[in-house]
Parts: C-alpha cells; sequence; structure tokens
C-alpha cells in the first residue's frame, strides 16, 4: 500500500516537471523573446520633434531632429519612421534619405532613440515649392500617427517631380550613454 502514494507523488511531479518548459511555462528566454518581438507603438513611445537647424533662405538645407522615449515595456524598431509633410491638405510622404540602411532596435523602458528630418527650403509663394503646415510621424508597424507644426518655412520640390518634397527621414539611431 506503500507504493501508492510515492507512485502518485512521482507522476505529480513528473507533470509539474514537464508543464514547466511548455508554452507561457516560466522559460525565461522564451518570455523575453516574445516581449522582444512587439512592435513598438506611439502610445507608449513619446515623440518630441525639434528644436531645427532651419534653413535660412530658399536653396538651403536644414534639419528637424525627432527624438523618441520607450515610456512601456520593451519593443521593436524595425524599419525606417513613417514621416511625411501635409501641405494644402494633401500628405506628401518623405523617402529615406538615399544609401542610408534601417535598422532593428530594441527599445527597452526608458531608452531613447532619435532620427532627423532634412529639408530643402523652398522659395516663398512659387510653384516650386510645398507650403507644409505640418509634420507628420509614424513608427514602423504601428498604424497611428502624430503631428507636429511645421514652422520652418516651404520645402523645395524635387526636381523634375509635380509634388515630391526636397527632404528625406534618416534611419533609428540610439541616443544617449
Amino acid at each position: 500500500m506503500r507504493a501508492t502514494p510515492i507512485t502518485v507523488t512521482a507522476v505529480t511531479a513528473l507533470l509539474l516537471l514537464t508543464a514547466c518548459g511548455g508554452e507561457g511555462g516560466g522559460d525565461g528566454a522564451k518570455d523575453d523573446a516574445k516581449q522582444e518581438s512587439k512592435a513598438c507603438s506611439s502610445a507608449t513611445v513619446s515623440m518630441e520633434a525639434g528644436p531645427a537647424s532651419e534653413a535660412p533662405a530658399a536653396g538651403d538645407t536644414g534639419e528637424v531632429p525627432v527624438n523618441l522615449v520607450n515610456q512601456g515595456a520593451a519593443c521593436v524598431l524595425d524599419g525606417f519612421p513613417e514621416a511625411g509633410l501635409v501641405a494644402g491638405g494633401e500628405l506628401v510622404a518623405l523617402a529615406p534619405v538615399e544609401g542610408a540602411t534601417a535598422q532593428k532596435l530594441t527599445l527597452a523602458e526608458g531608452e531613447s532613440v532619435s532620427f532627423t528630418i532634412t529639408y530643402v527650403r523652398g522659395p516663398e509663394g512659387a510653384g516650386e515649392s510645398l507650403d507644409a503646415k505640418t509634420l507628420q510621424i509614424g513608427l514602423p508597424g504601428d498604424s497611428a500617427t502624430q503631428d507636429f507644426p511645421w514652422s520652418y518655412g516651404p520645402v523645395a520640390v524635387k526636381e523634375g517631380t509635380e509634388d515630391a518634397a526636397d527632404a528625406s527621414v534618416g534611419a533609428f539611431q540610439r541616443t544617449g550613454d
């Protein structure tokens, strides 16, 4: 009669040990990998645009830095920021900087990254420029966007196009220590 309690205890222990190795069963490496694979969201990442190195005159180049801080659980930025200028009620998407390579970055809570919008200032009131009023920014994998006022003057139109802004968006770069 003594064999029955030991057998039940051994089977129970074996089942408990087997359950620990399964999905969601406390395997720290698997749990960390699941958390890291989640795309960053504008709901948990704060954004700030500027202050800019404003282009002073038509034909000059200016830069607008955009800083992001993750205020939630670890997340991933995989690709380029999505950025565009709103001019005349139309959104004009900005292409990535020529030759730039996007990198996949895991952003822990409290970590920050930045990227830069580079633009060429256009002439005032001419058909050769976009009268941008808003900078719209989104994160890769997130459908939400955030708007910032554009106060850096008109943006030149790329030569050979009707409405493509002479502006581009850089890749995410780590900031801080």
